[in-house]
């Protein structure tokens, strides 16, 4: 069964259709991308699977359950987790106390977010482990804001991550980064979805290519295409809409 999957989704604003009577599933444990040129709806798409909008018609349906009408934080809370294309870090806060709070707040502790937590063991070993797996450990105790740019983007996975979810939601994870840089985050992102489904959207298309398992292309707020990286290297419409008529 997949993981998740939307049903004639479609959303409108006032007389603008963003996206379309889209169908679409994704499989659990693959890492699938969302691609198309500017303007083609994915992001509007990737709102509604996050719960940002509701969709006009249509559904969301999250392993075998509708989730269409739930909002941001209640769909955190059964395991769809967000990053954002702009980094939504605590830029004064340690790297430690950014994930440290991510992870309280999925606790009976959520209701004294900055509070001490030294002594609440549990939250501080997921906290380490967290950073670990993201390989931040090493700047723990450093303010966020001061990290090097892709230390930062990161810990906005790791924040993601703190919500434990079982479905991770990536918007554009290279967004802004150096060549070493990227490649540090197609490592990252290769590792952890050894334990999480992922959904993406990049733009970077060497990025796409390399780690993504199935890729959907969007235009004008409707798929044209879904497949392998081969299949979509070679499908002539993509070529038409997202290249202009050129290559991969």
């Amino acid at each position: 069964m997949p993981i998740l999957e939307t049903k004639n989704l479609t959303k409108a604003f006032d007389a603008l259709i963003a996206v379309s009577d889209v169908t679409l599933e994704v499989e659990p444990g693959k890492i699938h991308a969302i691609i198309g040129p500017n303007g083609a709806g994915k992001t509007t798409f990737f709102n509604l699977l996050a719960g940002v909008f509701p969709p006009t018609s249509g559904k969301i349906i999250y392993n075998g359950k509708d989730i269409s009408a739930l909002k941001l934080h209640q769909r955190a809370r059964i395991g769809i987790g967000r990053s954002y294309q702009v980094t939504s870090i605590f830029p004064e806060l340690s790297v430690y106390e950014n994930v440290r709070i991510a992870v309280q707040s999925r606790t009976s502790y959520n209701f004294s977010l900055f509070k001490v937590a030294d002594r609440l063991k549990e939250i501080q070993d997921q906290t380490d482990a967290i950073l670990l797996e993201i390989g931040l450990i090493n700047l723990k105790g450093q303010i966020a804001s001061t990290i090097p740019y892709g230390s930062q983007r990161a810990l906005d996975v790791a924040i993601a991550l703190s919500t434990n979810p079982q479905l991770l939601l990536l918007d554009e994870p290279t967004s802004g980064m150096s060549p070493d840089d990227t490649l540090k985050m197609i490592d990252l992102v290769k590792r952890i979805s050894e334990k999480y489904t992922i959904v993406l959207i990049e733009h970077h298309m060497n990025v796409v290519m390399s780690i993504s398992d199935t890729i959907t292309v969007f235009n004008q707020g409707r798929i044209i295409a879904s497949g392998s990286p081969r299949e979509i290297q070679q499908n002539n419409e993509v070529q038409k809409a997202y290249l202009g008529g050129g290559r991969f």
